[in-house]
């Protein structure tokens, strides 16, 4: 008698699927990315070049790093199942704070810095007290706050712009990171570390995928894992040399780089981020389960306020003065890079990485059009459209699952 026993589970358990089948399975995920190439490439070639260039690529990243930084806020409030439509108004807000502060009264833009963050914390308390413990919906509790904070924006500046800022604060948004070379060409220093920061995310990816294989989850065909990092480490690593031939990395860049890299591994690698995950998935069921549902809640939205300030000062400095429509429209931005970014409007779905995608489509469409001549009226139709067929791709795949 053969008494040799088999387990038809091990094989399916540790056979890695095809590429095909894995891109299918994940089209989800890799679709904003190919999207965002697809859209580059698009518009490098209807702009001759010109999209690609160091100089532009740095305004692109200038022009869209406080709708990359909010964004990291809203994915968390909409994943939680609330929606927020007074950042733009906070980061008007905000930046009228700053400017009264070190204009007006000649504050250092330390303790500026510090008391405009906190603000923002107050303001996200707030509101979220309000939709977390009195179960006011977030739509009509953040629509009052929008109204309310550009009207104290506008009071607060008495209806002028005001400015300039210290060079100091400047440097928050047009300051790049030093050379230490020296050198007058290409930045040395910028390039380094690009290509250390890819280094990095290839050892992690390495890593990752070992564990993965230790525990015997089925990850990414083989090819594909290390076709994925090539192609991530090679754009990277052009993405650093173009900048560095220019002025090299901005420090907003920096501070993006960490706030991304925080957000991704608390939402992934945390205990309190799998609890936004399950508020947003079925709040009833998270509560039962010992989830603090209400307090996560609120949470999410002091979050989202001292990011909406801290968006406000870089907005600020980047412009260089405070005015009354300041931040204007922004919170659409927002929402729409979240939700082209594969964010779910009904909560539980999204990722950080998704919403950075989807912030910089949002960036490249705006800086295309513009270099095209596109008028402002036809640049709004075309995002609109973009913004309800990332819905529609999403509720379709619901109803077809």
């Amino acid at each position: 008698m053969d008494t040799t026993t088999t387990n038809p589970a091990a094989p399916a358990a540790s056979a890695a699927p095809s590429g095909l089948s894995f891109v299918k399975s994940n089209l989800r995920e890799y679709g904003m990315l190919l999207s965002l190439v697809a859209i580059m490439g698009f518009f490098q070639f209807m702009t001759d070049g010109t999209l690609m260039q160091p100089l532009n690529l740095t305004n692109l990243v200038l022009q869209n790093s406080y709708i990359v930084i909010m964004a990291l806020g809203m994915l968390l409030v909409i994943v939680a199942g609330h929606i927020d439509l007074s950042v733009g108004s906070i980061v008007g807000f905000i930046g009228a704070v700053a400017a009264v502060l070190m204009v007006n009264y000649n504050w250092h833009y330390l303790p500026t810095a510090i008391v405009c963050l906190a603000a923002g914390g107050l303001i996200g308390a707030m509101q979220g007290y309000f939709i977390a413990f009195f179960r006011i919906p977030s739509f009509i509790v953040t629509l009052a706050g929008m109204l309310v904070f550009r009207g104290l924006a506008l009071a607060l500046l008495q209806g002028q712009s005001i400015g300039p800022f210290p060079d100091t604060f400047q440097m928050l948004s047009s300051g790049f990171i030093p050379d230490l070379f020296g050198s007058d060409g290409l930045r040395l220093t910028s390039l380094l570390l690009g290509v250390l920061v890819a280094l990095a995310l290839v050892v992690a990816g390495i890593r990752n995928r070992a564990n993965q294989q230790r525990h015997g989850v089925t990850g990414e065909p083989t090819a594909f894992f290390w076709g994925k990092m090539v192609i991530f480490s090679a754009l990277l690593i052009t993405f650093s040399y173009l900048l560095a031939s220019y002025k090299g990395l901005p420090n907003v860049l920096i501070v993006m780089a960490l706030l991304i890299a925080v957000f991704d591994f608390v939402t992934s690698r945390t205990t309190l981020g799998r609890r936004v995950y399950a508020l947003g998935g079925n709040e009833k069921a998270a509560k039962l389960s010992g989830i603090k549902t209400e307090r996560l809640a609120f949470y999410t939205f002091i979050n989202m306020g001292v990011l909406a300030a801290l968006a406000g000062l870089v907005f600020a400095a980047r412009l260089n003065t405070a005015t009354p429509k300041g931040g204007l429209g922004f919170e659409l931005d927002v929402i729409a890079a979240c939700f082209i970014g594969g964010a779910s409007a009904s909560g539980g779905v999204g990722k950080v990485m998704g919403a950075v995608i989807g912030a910089f489509i949002m960036g490249v469409m705006n800086n295309g059009m513009s270099i095209m001549g596109i008028g402002i009226d036809y640049q709004q139709i075309i995002k609109g459209l973009v913004l309800l067929a990332a819905v529609f791709v999403d509720v379709y795949n619901k109803r077809k699952a």
